[in-house]
């Protein structure tokens, strides 16, 4: 992957002294523990949703519904990953969704509206729906943290979105891909 894809440097460090409860706009990658392809598969250079896939994506359009200051820009949802922009538009004044409990804290309690909070909500509700169809003992399907980037310019904003949208075009030689390299992929 070329240093000008947006997922180039996998490892994000959350900024020290920065707000995420701030208003900006975000670019995350939410991948499914182990990077399994639970969500559906690329066919035919469309990604095509399975059940699973289904209640990510609902629950993703669902997020603004449940955190009043929040937009959503572009997203997809790949076999095993999701990526998207959040905006936050304003300082957060509540939720009206429930947070999980974190079960440590390793970086203090959640504050409300953060983009945290956010995603642990969002992954908390994909994972409450789909563990009501699928069987008991199913390993987790979220990886415990997630990436992110502060998008700070509109030239930068472009440029994600358009990963975002052609994101599926390049599953074949994508990092997450499991089967990278391997013919059929």
């Amino acid at each position: 992957m070329s240093a000008n894809n947006p997922k180039h440097k996998r490892r994000s460090i959350r900024l020290p002294e920065y707000d995420y409860s701030q208003g900006g706009a975000y670019y995350i990658t939410i991948c499914t523990q182990d990077r399994k392809c639970l969500f559906g598969e690329i066919a035919d250079g469309q990604m095509k949703l399975n059940p699973y896939g289904e209640i990510a994506d609902q629950c993703w359009r669902a997020i603004p519904q449940h955190f009043a200051n929040v937009l959503l820009g572009e997203y997809v949802i790949m076999p095993n990953h999701i990526h998207g922009t959040i905006i936050i538009t304003e300082p957060p004044v509540g939720t009206r969704h429930a947070v999980s409990l974190p079960s440590r804290a390793l970086f203090g309690k959640p504050q409300i509206g953060s983009l945290s909070t956010i995603i642990r909500s969002y992954k908390s509700a994909v994972t409450r729906q789909i563990n009501l169809i699928r069987a008991k003992n199913e390993p987790a399907i979220w990886q415990g943290r997630f990436y992110e980037h502060v998008i700070r310019n509109d030239k930068s904003y472009d440029k994600i979105k358009q990963y975002i949208i052609e994101n599926h075009l390049y599953w074949a030689q994508d990092d997450e891909n499991p089967n990278r390299g391997k013919t059929g992929s």
